[in-house]
């Protein structure tokens, strides 16, 4: 191949690799008008490689979990005895195991568990123990979808996990009901929220600007003053909002801290090997030509 037949075939490349951009770079409105809104950050304590849970935020999202989100909301995958495991809401250094914790056994007995009699074999409801798990507020995902116009809840058990941007994404949708924007077709049963991802472009008039932010079945579910701190903090909507977010984001991976400092562990352990090591390359091949 000569140098000529090189330079052309460099030359359709480049301009193939061209055209691939320019066809990338007018593809990104189109793609932009269906976006949601950029998270909002909740400068949450847990974050980065070195952040740990705030005990008392995990009691105050707990609280905001059992007396808001959990009559529509399941958490199967929970049971009563973690929220007292170690860096839990309700751990206790005294504790003789997680199912012995008292404040635990307290909120167990505060919920009635469907169980079998063992000795009849009828149906019948009992106090909460904490070894049961949280209960379900439906019998099963027909009855959820049914009593909440077709869309059934999503249990909450991971979803920091599940969803891009974890307990920031959880605490921007809790507070990301805003007015309908102008020329916004909206049906009954859909709110308009502008950190819930969907493409609007289709409900507003042609021509118009299209607003950030999708429809979502589930209404504002918050409202200031709802929930009554034990610790006398203002229950705001940002507050139990950001709360509630930090309280799954904990049960989505209750051992999320222990492992990061296990990691530090590990990395330290790796650090002073290294640094032996080599210490002790340097004295072996002391004096020694290679």
């Amino acid at each position: 191949m000569t140098l000529q037949t090189n330079i052309r075939a460099m030359k359709k490349t480049l301009v193939l690799i061209a055209a691939a951009a320019g066809l990338t770079f007018a593809a990104q409105p189109a793609l932009a008008a269906g976006e949601a809104h950029a998270l909002r950050n909740g400068g949450f304590s847990f974050e980065g490689p070195f952040g740990s849970f705030d005990r008392n935020q995990l009691q105050r999202g707990y609280k905001v979990y059992r007396e808001v989100c959990a009559s529509c909301h399941s958490m199967d995958l929970m049971h009563f005895r973690t929220l007292a495991e170690p860096g839990g809401p309700f751990f206790d250094s005294h504790q003789a195991s997680p199912a012995e914790n008292r404040w635990v056994k307290a909120l167990a007995k505060e919920v009635q568990i469907a169980d079998i009699d063992t000795e009849t074999g009828e149906p019948v409801m009992r106090d909460g123990t904490a070894a049961d798990r949280f209960p379900n507020p439906y019998p099963n995902a027909t009855a959820a979808a049914a009593a909440n116009g077709g869309a059934a809840p999503p249990d909450l058990s991971v979803m920091a996990k599940a969803r891009h941007g974890g307990a920031n994404y959880i605490y921007s949708l809790l507070t990301g009901y805003a007015a309908v924007p102008q020329g916004l077709q909206i049906r009954p049963g859909q709110h308009y929220n502008m950190y819930m991802a969907g493409d609007l472009t289709p409900f507003m008039p042609e021509g118009a600007h299209v607003p950030p932010g999708g429809f979502i079945a589930m209404p504002a579910p918050l409202t200031a003053g709802q929930v009554t701190y034990d610790d006398d903090t203002v229950a705001s909507v940002d507050q139990m909002a950001k709360d509630v977010a930090a309280y799954i984001a904990w049960a989505s991976d209750p051992r999320q801290v222990q492992r990061k400092q296990t990691g530090v562990g590990v990395l330290i352990f790796l650090f002073i090997f290294a640094g032996i090591t080599y210490l002790s390359y340097r004295r072996i091949w002391k004096g020694v030509a290679h």
